[in-house]
């Protein structure tokens, strides 16, 4: 439904999202682990706390994800940003994969990076509604990497991990208080001196959305894009945008507003 909506606006290319090899997984991942999903040889209990049933067509979609958040970060390398109509499964610990998330795109994007010594320094704004918690966990020694978190306190996951910057939201919380919020925070961001920025864009912080508990309204959430995009269009980074989690009823409401945030981003970006 989201590509259909962007289709139609015709002012995006898209591109089918190639497959990620798994020596670039597994920069970022558990080689055993890596071996085992793709073989399809992890233990019920872990297929559970991942969410899907195992199928080669899981597979190939995992694989497929990544490597669209890998080629997304090229584009950002070459063009000033990129975007992908999948990835920013946050939840994907270094050795095993929980809430629907089996590898962890954007840290794969930053230790593919890491490894080119292209860049000293990366960000990760994540603004789902959920703590991006294996984001957090795989670059919890790592330095070099901000990682940055606005979530719902009482959501998904129940057990927090320490980001670099954790900001955690009481139930309820609407445009106003969320966007002073915001602007508050990324002065902090932007201290930290990254040289590309890993936006993770979930858009389950509406107040229509099943799963998320805040409060934010269509507008609100695009101006919580608006900030973001214009403090990196102001610093001239590369920016790569990942979809994140989105959960509204009816789910077009989902659709129509992850359009809407990649509308806004060629709006600023481009």
């Amino acid at each position: 439904m989201l590509r259909d909506l962007l289709e139609r606006t015709g002012f995006f290319q898209f591109e089918p999202a190639p497959l990620s090899d798994l020596t670039t997984i597994k920069l970022s991942h558990d080689p055993a682990y890596v071996e085992d999903f793709v073989r399809g040889r992890l233990s019920d209990a872990a297929i559970r706390r991942i969410g899907f049933p195992w199928s080669p067509e899981l597979v190939k979609r995992t694989l497929a994800s990544v490597g669209a958040t890998l080629a997304a970060t090229d584009e950002a390398l070459k063009n000033g940003w990129g975007g992908t109509l999948a990835g920013g499964t946050h939840h994907a610990f270094y050795a095993e994969g929980a809430g629907f998330c089996i590898f962890n795109d954007i840290a794969v994007a930053i230790r593919k990076l890491q490894a080119a010594r292209r860049f000293e320094r990366f960000a990760v704004i994540d603004l789902d509604v959920h703590q991006g918690d294996g984001t957090a966990q795989i670059f919890q020694d790592d330095p070099s990497v901000l990682t940055f978190s606005i979530h719902c306190k009482n959501n998904f996951p129940l057990r927090k991990q320490i980001s670099k910057f954790d900001i955690a939201l009481d139930a309820g919380v609407g445009d106003d208080a969320y966007l002073q919020i915001l602007l508050e925070a990324l002065p902090r961001v932007w201290a930290f001196k990254p040289q590309i920025i890993f936006y993770q864009a979930g858009v389950d912080v509406l107040k229509s959305d099943a799963l998320g508990r805040l409060a934010l309204s269509p507008e609100g959430l695009h101006q919580r894009d608006r900030v973001v995009f214009e403090s990196v269009r102001k610093r001239e980074l590369p920016f790569v945008i990942t979809l994140g989690g989105g959960y509204s009823v009816p789910i077009e409401l989902t659709a129509r507003a992850h359009a809407n945030t990649f509308l806004l981003a060629r709006e600023i970006l481009s």
